[in-house]
Formats: structure tokens, sequence, C-alpha cells
């Protein structure tokens, strides 16, 4: 079992910046990869980045560039760095995890950027 807490949402303007966190409940070095969802309202949740436990990331084409994702396992935590942001990116950020052929998921947190 994986819990996951997700924190670092708020509500910000177009250009600024925010890093969201994602904290798990076992050591993330056994955790086979860890990644970013988010689900704007009216809409499906979307991928937006993953990372392996070997350090591999991948990035939706729409966060490419602006969105980094990071994870340092001394503490436990993965995070995302989100620059650039625009009212696009509005959304409830999830994060999550695959651990022993298991997929886990965060409470979410809102990120809301204003034009």
């Amino acid at each position: 079992q994986v819990q996951l807490v997700e924190s670092g949402g708020g509500l910000v303007q177009a250009g600024e910046s925010l890093r969201l966190s994602c904290t798990a409940s076992v050591r993330i070095f056994s955790i086979y990869s860890m990644g970013w969802y988010r689900q704007a309202p009216g809409t499906q949740r979307e991928w937006v980045t993953t990372i392996t436990n070997g350090g591999s990331t991948n990035y939706a084409d729409s966060v490419k560039g602006r969105f980094t994702i990071s994870k340092d396992n001394a503490k436990n935590t993965m995070y995302l760095q989100m620059n650039s942001l625009k009212p696009e990116d509005t959304a409830v950020y999830y994060c999550n995890a695959v651990k022993d052929g298991f997929l886990y998921w965060g409470q979410g947190t809102q990120v809301t950027v204003s034009s």
C-alpha cells in the first residue's frame, strides 16, 4: 500500500510559477514510476509527466519546456516545477505511483491560473 499526499497548489497569475510536491508513505526508490496528471472541470484526467525510478522523464507536449518533474529519494518526495503558467493549466493536479503492479493516486491539489 502506498499513500500519496500532494501539496503546493494555489492561485497564481499567468506567467508565474508554482511547485507541487507529492510525498509518499514508502521509500520512493522502490517505486517503478511516479507521475502527474491533471483534470480541469468537465474534462477527462490527462497525463502531464512521468519519472521512472531510473530518472527518465517524459512530458506532454502542452507542458514541455515549462514544467519539470524531479524527485528526492531521501525525502520520499516528487516535485513538479511549473513555470510560465497559463490559464489553461488550471486544474486539479494528481500524483500517482506504480509499485509492484499496482497504481496509487493522491487526493489532488488545485492549481488556478488567472489571466
